[in-house]
């Protein structure tokens, strides 16, 4: 893309732009917000508002418990196998169940318990949190010497895959890691991670929530073991919506589910007192599925699969690199530095910038600007780009705001 910072260029490549028509498809009521946090909370479907009477009024107002028979109980592995288009898995290897916390935890447990002679997980501190506190409450709960390596990138941006080269030994039963990093937008080389891995005996177990909806993966032929993602970011499955595990084909009769529950049985309907696990990915299932929340997420995922993953990429590439273009050109010299990767192959779909007043930025581009960008500490400001309904024009504006409020 040519480097252009007039408003007229943002303007025609919106005019020019494939994707375009899908933000019709969102609710967007207040056309003079600008929003770019889909990277925490997408936007709402207009197809998921029509659903959503169906499911209150329909199926449970007038189908009550016929609803479960009906069409309820094989939700979780229809959407995982919708889901499994945008990650490269074959429909028996996702499932919908729980939330990413729950869903890494299990598979992280499972792992432990199925290589007891492996002690070690890693991971590094761009991981988010919550997936820090799982881990090291599975390294907890399995003792015997077991514990968590943290890698410590040297510029609170990316990790080198050198790092985890020296790092990956005999002893590592697990390397789980954020593919796209949630602060600086930084993506690892997942094949090239999983191959490393693999080459020692050791397991990957990937969160891909940052990532999938805009990035193609590919995880059964990169033989990535384990996944967990969730669905409200640029899946647009709303507020708490159910998250999604992968679990490879060569690795689901190897490991158990940790939370035995009676949808994880091979007949839930026996109410047998003696636990005997499902065939294949659905033993991963545990309590009754979050029916209501789950089944208000399809929407979200057919834009995507309609749109075209490739098509959705393409898109991300190319608003990334022209607010950094635009960064360059208006922001360098104004005190802001680029915190993610200029790389395209390591860039998910955000740009996160430092300043030393980034709360205070915030603040000001919301309030004056009607711009909802997002704030991380201590000194970080991130850009989410949704390519689904994120516009060249909104992008144009917000970095001229950003450049204004300087």
């Amino acid at each position: 893309m040519n480097v252009a910072t007039g408003l007229d260029f943002a303007i025609q490549e919106d005019q020019q732009d494939p994707l375009r028509h899908f933000r019709n498809r969102f609710v967007i009521e207040d056309s003079e917000l600008i929003y770019l946090d889909g990277n925490s909370l997408g936007r709402l479907p207009k197809a998921t508002v029509e659903l959503a009477h169906q499911v209150i009024e329909q199926q449970w107002g007038h189908g009550l418990i016929r609803s479960w028979q009906e069409r309820w109980l094989d939700l979780p592995v229809k959407l995982g196998r919708k889901i499994a288009q945008l990650i490269g898995a074959s429909p028996e290897e996702v499932l919908v169940a729980d939330s990413t916390s729950v869903n890494l935890f299990k598979l992280a447990l499972a792992t432990m318990q199925a290589i007891p002679e492996r002690h070690t997980i890693i991971t590094d501190d761009l991981n988010f949190p919550s997936d820090i506190y799982v881990l090291q409450s599975t390294t907890n709960l399995v003792g015997n010497d077991s514990h968590l390596e943290i890698l410590q990138s040297s510029d609170g941006a990316s990790v080198l895959l050198s790092q985890l080269d020296q790092t990956i030994a005999g002893d590592t039963a697990l390397v789980s890691l954020c593919h796209t990093a949630f602060k600086s937008g930084f993506t690892y080389d997942l094949p090239a991670v999983s191959l490393m891995a693999n080459q020692r005996g050791s397991w990957t177990l990937w969160d891909v929530s940052h990532s999938v909806g805009v990035i193609p993966l590919d995880l059964a032929q990169t033989k990535a073991d384990l996944a967990v993602g969730c669905t409200y970011k640029f899946l647009n499955g709303g507020p708490g919506s159910p998250a999604f595990l992968y679990i490879s084909k060569r690795r689901q009769n190897q490991i158990q589910n940790p939370i035995s529950g009676w949808f994880g049985t091979d007949d839930p309907f026996a109410f047998d007192l003696h636990y005997q696990p499902a065939k294949g990915i659905q033993r991963f299932l545990s309590g009754t599925p979050f029916i209501v929340s789950a089944a208000l997420m399809e929407p979200g995922i057919d834009l995507v699969l309609e749109a075209g993953i490739e098509r959705i990429r393409l898109k991300s590439i190319q608003q990334t690199q022209y607010v950094i273009d635009l960064f360059d050109h208006l922001l360098a010299s104004r005190g802001y530095q680029l915190l993610t990767p200029r790389t395209s192959e390591r860039r998910g779909s955000q740009i996160t910038v430092r300043h030393c007043a980034a709360k205070q930025i915030v603040q000001k581009l919301h309030h004056k600007f009607q711009i909802i960008t997002d704030f991380r500490q201590p000194d970080l400001i991130r850009l989410g780009i949704a390519p689904l309904y994120t516009s060249y024009e909104e992008l144009w504006r917000c970095v001229q705001a950003m450049h204004e409020v300087i």
